[in-house]
This record gives structure tokens, sequence and C-alpha cells, in this order.
């Protein structure tokens, strides 16, 4: 009997994943938690104390403040390592290398990376221009391999996540989500 813990199978079984549509990729880092790809560091601080900003035109109801103004930090800074360099320019030369696949949203984090693909098939479902058999785990394959190779070592766990996104409420929250994540990164370390 086999000791050895089972790895999750992370691919949706029997999904053509070389088919139109948006898909939702995250790839990590080998080394997780350290400033591999980027560092994040928290925008510029408001001037003046939050406390000694007035609060205008809000209804008080028993000297307490309803929906007091929620004041947005400015949006933190990413500042890319040379790694982090290279993996935001092959980000940038995957619609050069597959001219179905657009880049809609991305973001390079510390030991991760987040990014929306959208693919275009021709009329029978296959890709445009790519070879028999190319879909998004070739692609992501292809995209970890050209990092590695320009950085000089392996950076890059052995798989990535996706998600295939369902509809346009779900593409607009997972914008949203990659667009956050530096904040949630800020916070997170605080």
């Amino acid at each position: 009997m086999n000791d050895w813990a089972q790895r999750k199978p992370l691919r949706l079984r029997g999904y053509d994943y070389g088919r139109t549509g948006y898909y939702f990729v995250t790839v990590c880092t080998a080394v997780r938690g350290e400033n591999i790809l980027a560092e994040i560091f928290p925008g510029d601080a408001p001037v003046g104390a939050i406390i000694n900003r007035p609060i205008i035109n809000r209804p008080i109801v028993n000297r307490l403040i309803v929906n007091p103004p929620f004041i947005n930090p400015p949006p933190p800074k990413v500042a890319l390592t040379p790694v982090g360099k290279i993996t935001e320019q092959a980000i940038s030369e995957i619609p050069s290398h597959y001219p179905n696949i657009k880049v809609d949203t991305y973001v390079v984090m510390p030991d991760h990376v987040h990014m929306i693909l959208e693919i275009h098939a021709t009329g029978d479902g296959r890709l445009i221009a790519a070879p028999t058999g190319m879909d998004l785990s070739k692609v992501i394959q292809q995209f970890k391999r050209v990092v590695s190779k320009t950085a000089g070592f392996s950076i890059w766990q052995r798989s990535y996540y996706d998600h295939i996104v369902r509809n346009r409420e779900d593409l607009e929250n997972i914008r949203q989500y990659i667009q956050t994540n530096p904040q949630k990164w800020i916070l997170s370390k605080e």
C-alpha cells in the first residue's frame, strides 16, 4: 500500500481547456512567503490624521455617525525584482506567441502571479495558429519554462491553479480580486 499523499487533480476532468473563454490562472513560486518576484510597499500615507477630517452631511442618530465615510488608502506600490521583470515580460509576450490568447488582467505578486487569459478559438473549436493539442496548460507550461530559463533557475511550483470564468459577473469579481491583491498582501502583513 502506498502511504504517499496523492496530489489532488487541479484540472476539471473532461473539459477542453483550448475552447473559447476566460481563464483565471494563479502560478506560485516554489518558495512561498518571500519576495521572489516583487516587493509591495504601502501607498503614501494620507495628509493629516483621519480623526481630524470633518464629516459633512452625515445623518446623526443618537450621537453616532451612520455610515461614516470610508477613506480609501492610496494604492500600494509593487516593485518588481529582476525575476519579477522577467515574469512581467513573459506575460506581455504571451499574445505574440499565441495570437489567439489575450492577457486580460494580471498582477505580479511577491510569490505568485494572477492573470486572466482570454482564449479565442476558430469556428471548429481549434486554437488559431497553434499546434494540435495546444491548450491553457501548454501556454502556462511554456510561460513557466521561459521565465525559469531566462532567470537561470527554476522558480515555480510544479502545477498551477485555474478557474474557468463562468459569466460576466464572475469575470468582474476576479478582475477586482486581482486589482486589490496587492492591498490584501499589505493588510495580511500588518
